[in-house]
């Protein structure tokens, strides 16, 4: 019986009590189980970085997550950083530095949530809105951090999605509701990435990569209860069968 496909999920630095932690958010794993039918693997992110070749050599895919930390202004431009601003100094140079271009190079799957989302943006030469819901024109994505998890995190826009594109073949439709969980996003789209779908104010909200590899960039968050959402649930499903192949590919 053939094993799943390992798929790497990169940690998150969060201070809990007076220690430092490296964590990974529950329903990332638990999608990537569920959904995409993958055997997860945490990888952490210290600094300086742990050697990757070690990592890479027995993967089958990226997953890379949401997170509460932003990407730091300098990755992608001039712009000062906001005062409270949260970043993850670690998670920027481990990802941007080296698991996203040395997986690009492997024809690895990639399937970004969030901040991965923005991560492979800013790794193309894009940049990003700081502050979305300051930016003439466009909407405020974020939730009511108030508000319950199931409505944080229950459908809050539409979006069109591009006309035969992956996400319009997975959902059927050219149009879909998402949730919006996020108070930054593209500004600048990164070189060869393809718009997979767009809010009504314009903002990218998914994109896709080079036709060699699957690589596919979503700002909201697919894994919410991932099971109970048809069109999630294909997302998800999608990279795991991307993953089964790149592992049948590495076997052969």
């Amino acid at each position: 019986m053939t094993s799943p496909p390992l798929v790497g999920l990169p940690t998150d630095s969060k201070p809990i009590g007076s220690h430092p932690f490296l964590v990974v958010g529950e329903k990332y794993v638990r999608a990537a189980v569920d959904g995409a039918g993958v055997m997860p693997l945490i990888l952490p992110m210290l600094q300086p970085p742990l050697p990757l070749q070690p990592w890479l050599s027995q993967l089958h895919g990226l997953l890379l997550t949401g997170a509460t930390s932003n990407i730091e202004p300098g990755r992608y431009g001039d712009e000062s950083s906001w005062p409270g601003n949260p970043h993850d100094p670690a998670r920027d140079a481990n990802v941007l530095d080296g698991l996203i271009p040395q997986a690009l190079a492997l024809g690895m799957p990639i399937l970004a949530i969030c901040r991965g989302f923005q991560e492979v943006n800013v790794a193309f030469g894009g940049s990003l809105h700081q502050k979305l819901h300051q930016v003439p024109g466009l909407s405020d994505h974020r939730e009511d951090p108030q508000a319950p998890l199931e409505v944080q995190y229950g459908p809050a826009h539409a979006v069109h999605l591009s006309a035969g594109g992956l996400l319009a073949g997975i959902a059927g439709a050219d149009t879909v509701r998402v949730n919006s969980v996020h108070g930054q996003g593209v500004a600048r789209l990164g070189t060869g990435l393809e718009v997979e779908a767009r809010a009504a104010d314009g903002l990218i909200e998914a994109f896709r990569g080079p036709a060699c590899s699957f690589l596919l960039g979503v700002q909201w968050h697919p894994e919410w209860r991932v099971r109970d959402d048809p069109f999630n649930l294909g997302i998800f499903q999608a990279f795991g069968e991307a993953c089964r192949r790149y592992q049948t590919h590495k076997r052969n």
